[in-house]
C-alpha cells in the first residue's frame, strides 16, 4: 500500500477521543492554570518540536500576559511508531539562566523525552521549571520518571494517538481533533 493510500486508511479507521471543541475547552482550562501560576514571572516557553508546534500556538494565544518563546528539537521517534534512543536536533537560543521556562509538549506517554528536557534546563541553571502537555497517557512512566506535567490539556489511555500536532508516522499532525490509531495498527 501507498504512503499516501495507508495514512488515509489509518484516518479513516482511527477513533476520535477528543473533538476540536473538546480540545478547544482544555486550551482555556490549560491556558487559565498557566496564566494563575505563571503571569508574573517572565516566562520563556519552549515549545518542543515538531510535536507540540500547534498546542503552543493555540496555548500562547489565550495567554494575555508578557511572554517569550522559543523553541527545541528533540525526539525519539524520528518518523517511527516506536521511541528509541533521544536525539538533539536544537538547543534554544534563549539563554535559560534564572528564567522561569515553561516547556509545552504535545504528549507525556513514558516520559523520557520530557525528563531530559527537564533535565536540560536544569543543567542551563533555569530558575523555575514548569511542563504543559496536550495529552497526559494513563500509564506507568519509565523507570526514573518521577513527575506528572503541571498543566494537562486532556488524558487517554495507553494507545498509539495523533492529531493535533501528535503525528503518524510524521504524518496527521493537522488533524483537528485526538484520534486514536485502530487497534491493528
Amino acid at each position: 500500500m501507498k504512503t499516501v493510500d495507508k495514512i488515509h486508511s489509518v484516518l479513516e479507521e482511527a477513533e476520535c477521543l477528543y473533538s476540536l471543541a473538546e480540545i478547544s475547552d482544555a486550551l482555556d482550562r490549560m491556558a487559565n492554570e498557566i496564566t494563575h501560576k505563571l503571569k508574573n514571572t517572565n516566562p520563556l516557553i519552549l515549545c518542543v518540536m515538531t510535536g507540540a508546534l500547534i498546542p503552543t500556538g493555540h496555548i500562547a494565544t489565550r495567554l494575555h500576559f508578557p511572554i517569550e518563546i522559543d523553541y527545541l528539537h528533540v525526539t525519539r521517534y524520528r518518523g517511527t511508531t516506536r521511541g528509541g534512543d533521544l536525539h538533539w536536533l536544537v538547543e534554544p537560543r534563549h539563554s535559560l539562566k534564572d528564567r522561569t521556562i515553561l516547556i509545552i509538549d504535545d504528549i507525556m506517554d513514558g516520559g523520557l523525552t520530557l525528563s531530559a528536557i527537564i533535565d536540560y534546563c536544569k543543567q542551563a541553571r533555569a530558575k523555575d521549571i514548569y511542563t504543559a502537555v496536550m495529552v497526559s497517557k494513563q500509564r506507568v512512566r519509565e523507570p526514573g520518571v518521577n513527575f506528572e506535567p503541571d498543566f494537562i490539556g486532556v488524558t487517554t489511555e495507553d494507545r498509539y494517538l495523533f492529531g493535533f500536532g501528535l503525528d503518524y508516522e510524521e504524518y496527521l499532525r493537522n488533524v483537528p481533533g485526538i484520534y486514536a490509531v485502530h487497534s491493528d495498527e
